[in-house]
């Protein structure tokens, strides 16, 4: 009994010299940036689709008339792995933006051409750009390929019979599963564990996360067709 004492005074001891203000990062220290209740901590640019949040999810909802849409985290984030959960309808596209900007102004921007020249592009004010991690249901199933969105286009898709495997993880009408890691120029993605994009660029550095619910265009039948995003959780690596 005395010992069974003596240990419950020892383990009491340490608990009371943690540090008060303390917090548990999480699993592996990864944290949740969806709270699960409501879109504290996210703001919306660029067009007017709808965001709420049903059941633990974050529901983007597509209008007509409006440009691509997305809500974006208020904090920026340079290296890091990003582990979402997702599920779109069929007929929508949308996608995952990381190291993203928007400007208030018009602004020109320098880019990198393949012979390493360099290029102007121009930014619109209110435009979100930057990396996008694709959410794709069409039959060319580039979910997880890598589009620099407002800027380059296309930077990492998933052509080709060395994809054929990322290609084929992509559960249509399901929960699918992202993993994306940013260190320094390198950016990797995973789509339900199979390995997909793999992108050596570094135009930008950081910026914000963000969730796009794209523009519906002259294709009424999608307005309101939703996509959805659960269990979105970071791990930050470093902040530069």
């Amino acid at each position: 009994m005395k010992n069974v004492f003596s240990m419950s005074l020892f383990v009491l001891a340490l608990i009371l010299s943690a540090p008060f203000n303390a917090a548990p990062s999480g699993e592996d220290g990864f944290v949740d940036l969806f709270n699960g209740k409501n879109l504290d901590g996210w703001e919306q640019h660029g067009g007017a689709a709808e965001y709420t949040v049903e059941d633990g999810v974050i529901v983007g909802s597509s209008v007509p008339k409006t440009p691509n849409s997305f809500l974006c985290t208020k904090k920026h984030y340079s290296d890091f792995i990003l582990e979402l959960e997702f599920k779109v309808d069929p007929s929508l596209n949308s996608g995952i933006q990381i190291r993203s900007h928007v400007y208030d102004q018009p602004t020109v921007v320098k880019a990198k051409k393949e012979d390493g020249s360099e290029r102007e592009i121009k930014i619109p004010a209110g435009r979100v750009h930057g990396y996008q991690v694709e959410i794709d249901p069409s039959d060319r199933a580039w979910s997880a390929g890598i589009y620099d969105e407002g800027r380059r286009g296309w930077l990492n898709n998933l052509e080709g019979d060395k994809n054929q495997k990322a290609r084929e993880a992509f559960k249509q009408g399901e929960w699918n599963h992202v993993r994306i890691q940013a260190v320094g120029d390198s950016i990797k993605t995973w789509i339900n564990g199979v390995p997909a994009a793999d992108l050596i660029d570094d135009m930008t550095p950081s910026g914000f996360i963000a969730l796009q619910v794209h523009g519906v265009g002259k294709n009424l039948e999608r307005v309101g067709k939703q996509v959805q995003w659960r269990n979105i959780k970071l791990k930050v690596l470093s902040s530069r």
